[in-house]
């Protein structure tokens, strides 16, 4: 997989991401594209449209012109690559797809982001059926929106819009911010492992459901412990920690700490202190150094559902 990959899916349903609007939906909504996993399939399963996909289908055209979808991104950003999946669509498939990006703020309408200027982020490229097709993207700006353009009809089960998180922090000028949260513009730049779960997943929004939408990690027998390094929104001063193990029944960390990290310097946010399985634990923070990143060691592995680190930026 491309490196990118590894970075969040900035145009993901559960991050807030939505399909506003789409030239057609015939066979198949155009909400599939953006459904966190991967897309199912069963077959002879037909509905009153044909056979059912798990993913955005529209009809065959008898006319010039090429199919669209708009996407709003759930979380701003700059995109570093695109991931058209074609998967279950065989004889279906659109045999060339193009990416366009747009910065468009307020809220704006369906007819008003399509009068928007948009910028090629990927040119017209050959599909192939039931396949994941990989973009790098070469490009610093700050996005809003996408469009899918299918050429000139078919099929897409999964759209994927990897990418840095970009949010206007300005809204949140005199007020306190969770300043890991990836919708802030957080991200864990490095772990020990991620042998069950990405460790994104910690400070994604909302409350993890069960164990798969956290960060676990694989049993050691080194001796050692687990950790993760999160760069914060911005530097800022902590004032309050929240470690969830929710859903960790029998593999919650037994203790967790947390260290600050300016620059050189490491600072003792939280010492190593002890956890409950399948509970919201809430830490006060009495360190007021500003820092730009966060380690957090778990003892001695085992999962986390969520961190929080609410403070004010420097």
């Amino acid at each position: 997989m491309p490196p990118f990959t590894t970075l969040p899916d900035l145009a993901l349903r559960t991050l807030g991401g939505s399909v506003v609007a789409a030239s057609d939906e015939s066979f198949a909504e155009k909400e599939s594209l953006i459904k966190p996993g991967r897309p199912g399939f069963l077959a002879e399963t037909f509905g009153h449209k044909g056979q059912v996909y798990d993913g955005w289908e529209t009809r065959r055209r008898r006319e010039p012109g090429h199919d669209w979808a708009l996407v709003r991104l759930g979380l701003p950003g700059v995109i570093r690559g695109v991931v058209i999946d074609t998967a279950w669509f065989k004889g279906n498939y659109p045999p060339y797809a193009s990416v366009e990006a747009a910065a468009v703020g307020g809220h704006p309408s369906p007819a008003e982001l399509l009068a928007a200027p948009w910028t090629e982020i990927v040119p017209r490229a050959g599909l192939k059926g039931d396949a994941e097709h990989h973009f790098e993207v070469a490009d610093e700006t700050r996005y809003t929106h996408v469009r899918l353009n299918i050429h000139p009809d078919g099929g897409v089960a999964r759209l994927r819009v990897h990418g840095e998180v970009r949010p206007d922090l300005s809204v949140y000028e005199g007020l306190g911010l969770d300043l890991a949260a990836l919708a802030n513009g957080g991200l864990v730049t490095a772990c020990s492992d991620d042998f069950y779960s990405a460790p994104n997943n910690v400070i994604s929004p909302g409350l993890a459901r069960h164990q798969a939408e956290g960060w676990e990690t694989a049993r050691r027998r080194d001796g050692g412990n687990d950790w993760l390094l999160v760069r914060l929104a911005g530097r800022g001063v902590l004032a309050l920690a929240e470690i969830d193990t929710t859903n960790l029944l029998f593999n919650a960390p037994a203790a967790v700490s947390l260290t600050g990290i300016d620059g050189d310097r490491e600072i003792e946010l939280l010492p190593r202190t002890r956890l409950q399985p399948d509970t919201p634990h809430r830490f006060p923070l009495r360190h007021r150094d500003p820092v730009t990143h966060v380690r957090v060691d778990i003892y001695p592995d085992g999962g986390l559902a969520r961190v929080r680190l609410h403070g004010h930026l420097a």
